[in-house]
């Protein structure tokens, strides 16, 4: 299984282009060490050509330029990514779906809610009906796996996640079964698997044996500490609240990575303000010492 990261940063990426925190006009004034990064979204293929696209960023366009697996040039109009699959219906994993207009007829896997959440608050399923048919809904039942057509050896299992539904939804304060899901991706070819779960709220006994199967684990990363938006007066809403778990301290993410031998363990969808950002930070240096990698656009991982 190849894994390709598109992008790795939260809502805004990174800097946010209205942002001025350390991170933000720290990077812009060449004051920090550190990375641009887009918007979260990852790409995964079997074979290097035909690939799975997990969450559609509003910066798709750039990322699949910047990506070159995307564009095979078999013939006049094309394109190597064949699905789509949404974790939730946050509209920095699926405005992208906007911008990927011309490659229609595509197929969306998304649960019942966010197939809701996509055709009421925010109804991109409405709307690209009047491009080539638009996108067609597939149907993912949280309690069963799934395959997709072309990819053999890969088989999707979700797994109901502890999160927030966003904003704009009818039931943003009411959570519903399937507002979000994390994946386990298992190849059969090589017997290694994946666990993705870049909107993790909550760690529970489930999802802690689930990363120990894993060979590779890549989850939230949004925030160091709970109260980060508030310390650095951007937000007043904690982590929490928004549906994030953060990474330092008892409780945190970093807490329960620090429980896996011989996995993978990366950290994605990264807010602007994460200290993680700046790579002469002592958060970053803390994550290199047990062992946890802080996700990049451009990453490649093979599984």
């Amino acid at each position: 299984m190849y894994i390709y990261v598109l992008g790795s940063a939260a809502g805004g990426g990174f800097p946010q282009w209205n942002c001025n925190c350390v991170n933000c006009d720290g990077i812009r004034k060449g004051t920090i060490q550190a990375t641009a990064r887009t918007q979260s979204s990852i790409a995964i293929s079997e074979n290097g050509t035909d690939w799975i696209l997990l969450n559609a960023s509003p910066d798709i366009r750039q990322q699949l330029f910047d990506f070159r697996a995307a564009q095979p040039a078999r013939k006049l109009r094309d394109t190597g990514i064949t699905n789509v699959i949404l974790m939730d219906s946050q509209l920095d994993h699926t405005s992208g779906l906007l911008i990927l207009r011309e490659g229609c007829p595509i197929s969306v896997w998304c649960t019942e809610m966010v197939y809701q959440d996509l055709s009421i608050g925010f109804p991109v399923f409405n709307i690209l009906k009047h491009w080539n048919g638009g996108l067609q809904y597939r149907q993912i039942d949280p309690n069963h796996a799934f395959r997709i057509d072309g990819f053999k050896h890969l088989e999707f299992i979700p797994l109901l996640i502890q999160s927030a539904a966003p904003p704009y939804s009818p039931h943003r304060h009411d959570p519903h079964e399937g507002d979000n899901i994390a994946l386990i991706i298992k190849d059969q070819k090589t017997q290694k698997q994946l666990f993705y779960a870049p909107g993790l709220g909550k760690v529970d006994d489930m999802i802690m044996a689930t990363m120990r199967n894993s060979d590779c684990v890549m989850i939230d990363g949004t925030l160091w500490t709970d109260d980060e938006m508030q310390k650095c007066g951007v937000g007043v809403k904690t982590g929490r609240e928004m549906g994030h778990l953060y990474i330092s301290g008892e409780g945190g993410s970093l807490s329960y990575l620090n429980q896996l031998s011989d996995v993978k363990k990366i950290l994605i969808h990264i807010n602007n303000t994460n200290p993680i950002l700046n790579e002469n930070s002592i958060q970053f240096a803390e994550l290199q010492a047990n062992g946890v990698e802080v996700a990049y656009d451009g990453m490649h991982i093979e599984l």
